[in-house]
């Protein structure tokens, strides 16, 4: 269990890396009006986009070694502390000093993902899943994500307040892919032992190259669309509570059901969630898509590349 925990915190601080520099590479490409496949080939142009890519490959493999040694009810919830690790390179980079309710609101969260993972006590499960199953969760995912698109493109009214909504609906519909994403990294781990011939003839490795790049083009849009603060919380607590949920349903794998490990389960992820919540409206990345004359400005005489990454 402690290799898990490991390599699901590095993997957290990767895909952190890539939310805060894929941010800074999709706001020189402004909000696609409709969903644009070609969003891709403009953001490719952006080296901050493609560090962001280098650090979610880093993530995958990270998550992928994670899942081969804990369940998902055990890995996915740790990568929620991944707001955690943006919240400190904003606080790093930033001009802004955080606030007391930022510091507390990080212990907060921080705090909940430790009390799930210690009442859910998850453990067991099977290697793989049925056929059937994995198609209804794959049709049911699927679902999601279009009505969220329809959702999101749907969007009218005051200029700036459709882009906000948008980029939170498609950051919640990128966290629910991740989830679906993270139940078939699981499957194809359980082929790592067989060697390169065992994985490249699983179909779980070409079901996972086919959702990550629509996952992939799901992210770009939502970071493109507006500020971590929209997307954010989605990509954090929908993903680990989609995997979660796909786990038990999927792989059986077991958590602790006594009605007082479920009440205190339920309020940990009630910490969670508003601790992410509150996380998401820290001046440190609200900040982040203000309007120029309240973003950081260079002192007279310095260079404009002084500023920090995530704002320019």
């Amino acid at each position: 269990m402690g290799t898990a925990i490991l390599l699901a915190v590095a993997a957290s601080l990767c895909t952190a890396t890539a939310s805060v520099c894929q941010r800074a590479g999709a706001r020189n490409t402004g909000p696609a009006a409709g969903f644009d496949a070609r969003l891709i080939v403009r953001l490719a142009r952006q080296p901050a986009w493609l560090l962001g890519i280098a650090a979610m490959i880093g993530g995958f493999v990270f998550q992928l070694t994670a899942l081969r040694f804990g369940e998902l009810a055990l890995v996915q919830p740790i990568l929620a502390a991944e707001l955690l690790f943006v919240f400190g390179y904003l606080a790093v980079a930033g001009s802004r000093r955080p606030k007391l309710r930022d510091w507390l609101a990080a212990a907060a969260m921080s705090a909940g993902i430790g009390l799930f993972l210690r009442l859910a006590s998850p453990s067991g499960g099977r290697l793989h899943a049925p056929g059937s199953s994995w198609l209804l969760a794959g049709l049911v995912t699927a679902g999601v994500v279009l009505a969220a698109l329809a959702v999101a493109f749907g969007f009218r009214g005051r200029p700036g307040a459709p882009q906000v909504r948008r980029a939170g609906v498609l950051g919640s519909a990128t966290g629910i892919s991740w989830g679906f994403m993270a139940a078939v990294i699981k499957e194809l781990s359980s082929h790592l032992g067989g060697g390169p011939g065992a994985v490249f003839s699983a179909w779980s490795l070409y079901v996972l190259l086919a959702a990550g790049a629509v996952t992939m083009l799901l992210a770009s849009h939502a970071l493109a669309a507006g500020p971590l603060a929209a997307s954010q919380p989605g990509f954090t607590i929908l993903d680990p509570l989609a995997a979660g949920l796909l786990g038990v349903f999927l792989f059986g794998e077991h958590i602790r059901t006594d009605a007082a490990a479920l009440a205190g389960e339920a309020l940990a992820l009630v910490v969670v969630i508003v601790g992410a919540a509150a996380l998401s409206r820290s001046s440190l990345i609200a900040g982040e898509n203000a309007p120029p004359s309240r973003q950081h400005q260079p002192a007279p005489g310095s260079s404009a590349s002084s500023a920090p990454l995530a704002i320019r």
